[in-house]
């Protein structure tokens, strides 16, 4: 789905730099993406999609040096 229009950003480009680039606040997705920087009307949903990215991602995610059991 889309949530930003004027920058053509959706939940999956969102959940993508949560995972990949460790994106963990609204100020690295405005760095990345260039969310809620235009008319403003995306910030909610775009803090909502990031919300859920992290709270979906695995616990030692963003922690160097961090490796699941094996």
């Amino acid at each position: 789905m889309y949530v930003c229009l004027c920058h053509n950003v959706t939940d999956t480009k969102i959940r993508h730099l949560v995972r990949t680039e460790g994106v963990s606040s609204m100020r690295e997705l405005r760095e990345h993406l260039g969310v809620a920087t235009q008319c403003g009307k995306c910030a909610q949903c775009a803090k909502q999609v990031l919300n859920q990215a992290l709270a979906e991602r695995p616990a030692h995610a963003g922690c160097p040096g961090m490796m699941a059991a094996a």
